[in-house]
């Protein structure tokens, strides 16, 4: 049972960030599409938003890895 709480956790800690930058890298294109003019703008808040998320991500699976270590 132990196993299948830290396998689930850990799926529902990359889900979300995974769906954020998902999200997020879709909703880039179609600006950059729209306004080429704006790329170097979108691309750094795209970038800076896939940090947060991959930092989100990182974070909950060095969570879950101390709380069943």
């Amino acid at each position: 049972m132990q196993t299948f709480t830290i396998a689930l956790l850990m799926l529902l800690s990359t889900f979300g960030p995974a769906m954020v930058i998902a999200v997020v890298g879709y909703a880039a294109i179609k600006g950059i599409a729209r306004n080429p003019a704006a790329t170097p703008r979108i691309m750094l808040s795209m970038i800076t938003a896939f940090v947060f998320a991959e930092t989100i991500a990182v974070l909950a699976l060095l969570i879950v890895y101390n709380l069943f270590k």
